[in-house]
């Protein structure tokens, strides 16, 4: 076990909780645990697997790590937990608008986590694809729990599967997990060139979007989901989801549904921090009238 010991510089700013939150994929994902004030999370850094764990305390994070990804993790504990994320220059555009000052005002705390691992991220992005929340987390944790590995440390934890696993698994593997053909074979594809989307952290958000997007089914909503957590992007916006762009028209311009070219008409004020109005808007609990029903939870492995 290695430990590091990161100062926060504005400890009663910092929203832990709200912050990491998106690292955990449900609350049945195998790969992390998240507490009001501690995460557990394991990695397969480019260094090996890993396990850390960060505690929120007092105006400080304690890290510890385990596994062949421990250096990996420790000198990332920051970028993990949102500490390298520069929200300046957001609170003055935040002011155009009543609403969006109102949420800025009582969020301060939240900061954008960078995960820096886009094959990970791409798998849970690409499970959500065109399904419900639930048979998302559902088939990431059977994803996992197939595919992944025992994780370094004291917790039982699972490390995400190697992209070589993935590429190498026939689709029918797939299918019980409640994985259909398609969504199957893009992971199995993006599993063959992860190495090179990997390399992609070091640079621009959008250049790694625009390599995305070569990539058969990979689109703008599955780009920017990634590049949201993998990159911590704060000008990511997910075109293409079924709930944002109501959420975004309902909260900024009262009106109860919304399109993507409304979406991004309204957001298009807070340019470079478009990410951030969208995560406040998620946080702040203001949904859309509901017009029909819930989904029906489905289950391709029945099929």
């Amino acid at each position: 076990m290695t430990t590091r010991t990161v100062t926060l510089a504005a400890p009663d700013g910092y929203d832990f909780r709200r912050t990491v939150g998106v690292l955990c994929c449900g609350r049945s994902d195998p790969t992390t645990r998240l507490g009001r004030a501690n995460l557990w999370k394991a990695v397969r850094t480019p260094d090996g697997p890993g396990t850390v764990h960060i505690g929120h305390r007092e105006g400080t994070l304690s890290v510890a790590a385990w596994g062949d990804g421990a250096g990996w993790l420790l000198d990332r504990a920051d970028a993990l937990t949102g500490l390298r994320d520069d929200p300046a220059g957001f609170l003055p555009l935040a002011r155009q608008d009543p609403v969006v000052a109102v949420l800025a005002d009582a969020m301060p705390g939240i900061r954008l986590a960078r995960t820096e691992r886009v094959f990970e991220e791409l798998l849970r992005a690409v499970l959500a694809q065109k399904v419900t929340t639930v048979e998302a987390t559902r088939s990431y944790a059977g994803l996992v729990r197939r595919f992944g590995d025992p994780a370094p440390g004291p917790v039982d934890l699972l490390v995400p599967p190697a992209a070589r696993t993935v590429a190498a698994a026939p689709y029918w593997a797939f299918h019980p997990l409640g994985i259909e053909r398609r969504r199957a074979d893009t992971l199995r594809r993006l599993g063959t060139v992860a190495d090179r989307l990997e390399r992609t952290v070091d640079g621009p958000p959008a250049e790694a979007c625009r390599l995305m997007m070569t990539l058969p089914g990979v689109g703008p909503w599955t780009a920017a989901e990634v590049s949201a957590v993998a990159f911590g992007d704060p000008d990511a916006v997910s075109v293409g989801d079924y709930h944002v762009p109501h959420q975004v028209a309902y909260a900024l311009a009262g009106e109860p549904r919304g399109t993507d070219a409304r979406m991004l008409e309204l957001l298009a004020p807070f340019r470079g921090h478009r990410a951030r109005v969208v995560r406040l808007i998620t946080h702040g609990s203001i949904r859309e009238p509901r017009r029909a029903p819930r989904a029906p939870i489905r289950s391709f492995a029945r099929f």
